[in-house]
């Protein structure tokens, strides 16, 4: 039986030398793999403790480069945490589009009325 890898787990392996990443719904420790990586270490840094699925499928590894995760493979996510860990994310994804909107939303009300502002001081001036 493989190991459950909790999401705290998952959380605290995020340093260079102790790296976990999610892909799949299976933890692999990545940390050895760092130096050898063709697209360098940054990338994979920044899915450090977090679903790396996404941003792993993107670039359309080879397979090859999937050959080389089993034995990187710590176990299997927690299907608990899995459940929390989507949800906070698609939350958090919710909060950046309605502030992304609320802020268009400004800028469509302000600009247009500077713009008018400024074409009645220019006639006016």
């Amino acid at each position: 039986m493989s190991k459950v890898v909790s999401y705290e787990e998952l959380q605290a392996h995020t340093k260079k030398d102790n790296l976990y990443v999610l892909i799949h719904d299976k933890v692999y420790d990545v940390s050895k793999f760092l130096d050898e990586h063709p697209g360098g270490d940054e990338v994979i840094l920044a899915e450090a403790g977090k679903d790396a699925t996404e941003a792993f499928e993107d670039v359309g590894h080879s397979d090859e480069a999937r050959e080389l995760l089993p034995p990187m493979l710590v176990g299997e996510f927690s299907k608990e945490d899995a459940a929390k860990f989507k949800t906070g994310r698609s939350s958090q994804a919710n909060n950046a589009a309605s502030h992304a909107v609320e802020q268009g939303s400004n800028l469509m009300y302000f600009v247009p009325l500077t713009l008018l502002g400024a074409y009645f001081a220019w006639r006016f001036y």
